[in-house]
């Protein structure tokens, strides 16, 4: 991480957000309502989705936005996070969206965590968020964020996405998906990335 006198910063104007996930472009929409940015979605722009190779979930960020950037032609921000269970040696991971396999049924990604758990006494788990901000010219700036927290079955509330009904933060008693969505904003491995990420290019 370079210094943060010489992160490169966002003047205002159109944002793409490189997602075609509604769930977690609304979240970046909400995060970024205080700052002048027009923000539309890859989703909304029909561009491509790129393949995710990367092995880690900033090589997979800076590798959708770089590609969001290139395609459009102006800033970009990318956002690839997951839940990472202690007891599966940080698996579904970078794999996170795979596991709910092509129709995105969380459910049943949900089904397979506790499935792959089976009996296993340590509950712990981790989101984990890596955003990247792409200028056209390909420099990026990246930033990581954590949340950390217990696991809980069967699946609880019915607000956020993706795991969210079967992840308890740590100091609340319950899940992200039993929350305000606000309340998620301040305390999520997103709102955690997000903060670093303001501060360097935003503020």
């Amino acid at each position: 991480m370079t210094n943060l006198k010489n992160h490169r910063r966002f003047k205002g104007g159109r944002l793409i957000v490189a997602s075609h996930n509604p769930g977690k472009v609304r979240e970046i929409k909400a995060l970024l309502d205080p700052f002048s940015a027009e923000v539309i979605s890859a989703g909304e722009l029909s561009l491509p989705e790129p393949e995710e190779t990367g092995t880690t979930f900033v090589a997979n960020a800076e590798l959708k936005a770089r590609a969001a950037a290139e395609a459009s032609g102006e800033m970009s921000l990318a956002d690839d996070s997951g839940l990472a269970v202690s007891a599966l040696d940080g698996a579904p991971g970078i794999y996170s969206a795979r596991w709910a396999g092509e129709d995105k049924d969380f459910g049943l990604a949900m089904r397979k965590v506790e499935t792959e758990m089976d009996d296993a006494v340590d509950r712990t788990a981790q989101f984990i968020c890596a955003l990247t901000l792409a200028w056209p010219d390909n420099h990026v700036e990246t930033f990581e964020g954590t949340a950390s927290g217990t696991l809980v079955f069967p699946p609880r509330g019915e607000r956020g996405f993706g795991y969210d009904p079967i992840f308890v933060p740590d100091g609340y008693d319950i899940t992200f998906a039993e929350m305000a969505p606000e309340k998620k904003h301040a305390i999520s491995h997103r709102a955690d990335a997000f903060q670093k990420l303001m501060a360097a290019c935003f503020a």
